[in-house]
């Protein structure tokens, strides 16, 4: 506590200041003196060093690291005070050499930006947290070379398992990784030519309910946007499409198809495209997120007002006007029920691959209700 008669004096702080950008500008002089003498960057400090501050043995360094008993308190207390002067931290290599396990698992993600996969990858954290593992993760950017790439990558840094989004459809490469223990789960999309588990929405039912969702409301001409169809929910949901118009007894005409990367600009092409003619689309059928995203900025230049029914939900989709009508997936629950999996079989509860499928939620909010226009 500090009073008026106090002694106290703060530190001021001399060091220039650049006027510019107010970047307060640190002499190199300071900097180097806080710096273990002779410490070069990547030079960790070993035990050999700790025990030679402390002056005790490396087997003694090693009891107190490992938690192990038979080190008195004093000289505990001196091997602390070294660990915490030197900034040790104890090298777990040799501990997966003795235990065969790293407490780590590998989520090789197909977008890391996109948002559909922050739940997604939240929920396997937050399993993996509770098994007591750490999860590393990457991004494949839809590349199968990048996603083979990645995924050995993580299973040569000993990862225990990996759970993995597809982008390529022969998972072949993974073989050997499996047969030496490494447990693997694909969700979302099933892996390509191996057996392994696999975590899914209904894709296809989901689109299927979309679709027969704007046929209900009167619309005839629905047009659908997907992306590649070399993706397997790109192609359930142009399957499930489809079968609702078939249901329905509507002939489909191939220019109210669309399937291909997802990017801004081609996806108004074909926004643009379906909405222009004699014949336009009264509704359109959105494959993903991103789809939306930008049918809708396609549709609010519109004059007409033209139906809409998204598949995954989107941030603030409520609060349009209208409404955004979506097909949602439980990202969470993807990744929650692949984690599961993936620490079940590291436990050795689980020896027959499976295929679990997940339903998906029609929300109406306004946009998918809207009639036809003509």
């Amino acid at each position: 506590m500090l009073d008026a008669t106090s002694s106290y004096k703060p530190w001021i702080d001399a060091s220039p200041v650049d006027e510019q950008d107010r970047t307060r500008i640190v002499p190199e002089t300071i900097r180097r003196a806080d710096r273990t003498p002779g410490n070069r960057y990547g030079n960790r400090p070993t035990m050999k060093d700790v025990a030679a501050r402390a002056g005790v043995g490396l087997k003694t360094v090693s009891r107190v690291v490992n938690g192990e008993p038979g080190v008195t308190p004093e000289t505990e207390r001196r091997v602390q005070e070294a660990i915490d002067a030197l900034g040790f931290r104890r090298n777990d290599s040799a501990r997966v050499l003795r235990k065969g396990r790293t407490a780590s698992i590998g989520l090789v993600l197909e977008d890391l930006a996109d948002p559909f996969y922050g739940p997604l990858s939240r929920a396997v954290e937050e399993v993996a947290r509770a098994h007591g593992a750490l999860l590393i993760n990457g991004s494949s950017a839809e590349d199968p070379d990048r996603e083979q790439e990645l995924a050995l990558a993580l299973c040569a840094r000993r990862v225990d398992g990996l759970v993995v989004i597809p982008a390529g459809d022969d998972h072949r490469y993974l073989e050997p990784e499996i047969r030496a223990g490494v447990a693997t789960v694909f969700v979302d999309r099933p892996a390509g030519k191996i057996d392994a588990d696999v975590v899914l929405s209904d894709n296809y039912g989901g689109a299927r309910e979309g679709a027969a969702h704007l046929i209900a409301h009167g619309h005839r001409r629905i047009g659908f946007i997907g992306d590649m169809p070399r993706i397997h929910t790109a192609a359930e949901r142009l399957r499930g499409y489809r079968a609702a118009m078939e249901d329905a007894e509507i002939p489909v005409e191939d220019s109210w198809m669309s399937l291909g990367v997802t990017d801004p600009e081609r996806v108004r092409r074909a926004a643009e495209e379906m909405l222009s003619g004699p014949r336009p689309v009264t509704a359109i059928f959105a494959g993903n997120n991103r789809v939306t995203v930008t049918v809708i900025r396609v549709l609010a230049e519109e004059a007409r007002r033209v139906a809409l029914v998204g598949f995954d939900d989107l941030e603030l989709a409520d609060l349009l006007q209208p409404g955004v009508t979506v097909v949602a997936q439980d990202a969470a629950a993807l990744g929650r029920t692949a984690a599961e999996r993936l620490f079940r079989q590291l436990d050795g509860t689980l020896i027959t691959p499976e295929r679990i499928e997940l339903p998906t939620r029609l929300i109406t909010r306004g946009s998918g209700e809207l009639p036809p226009a003509d």
